[in-house]
């Protein structure tokens, strides 16, 4: 595991018990990842280019939006995004700064169960008075992220 902030890397994985396909479908549908991850995804679809955006539903973070550019859909093996990390405070316009970049991936574990990886870079792009405050609020985030879609596709 690599959260030190020198490396400008979130990395965390977790072993799901579930079927590959099942993770998947939980990474790669838009409403499915909006039910894990706590956004109003609703009728979106997540592809190459496109941007998704919706508003959080995590209690205490309503005022935020889920907002990103997919990157790369690589079938049952790769799902990514770039962002704005910790894009919490409504009168910032995080337009003008660096996106990092999340990389969701996908190997087959044992007993028909799944290793997802996810892996944030590219926080020494983030603003140096906000960096570190995205760093560990998103290291922390990740954390509770893949606890969450566990639960969602293993259900």
């Amino acid at each position: 595991m690599n959260t030190t902030l020198e490396n400008s890397c979130v990395e965390r994985s977790i072993v799901i018990q579930a079927p590959r396909d099942r993770v998947w479908r939980a990474l790669s549908n838009a409403e499915h990842f909006g039910t894990w991850f706590g956004a109003k995804l609703e009728g979106q679809t997540f592809a190459p280019g496109r941007r998704v955006r919706g508003q959080i539903t995590i209690c205490g973070h309503e005022d935020a939006w889920f907002d990103v550019v997919i990157e790369r859909i690589e079938p049952q093996d790769l799902f990514s995004y770039r962002w704005h990390p910790y894009a919490v405070d409504p009168s910032v316009d995080y337009a003008k700064e660096e996106p990092t970049l999340v990389t969701f991936t996908l190997t087959d574990a044992p007993g028909n169960g799944t290793l997802l990886t996810v892996r944030e870079t590219g926080f020494e792009n983030v603003p140096p008075h906000r960096r570190l405050e995205a760093f560990r609020m998103n290291s922390a985030g990740w954390e509770a992220q893949l606890s969450s879609i566990a639960r969602h596709a293993s259900a």
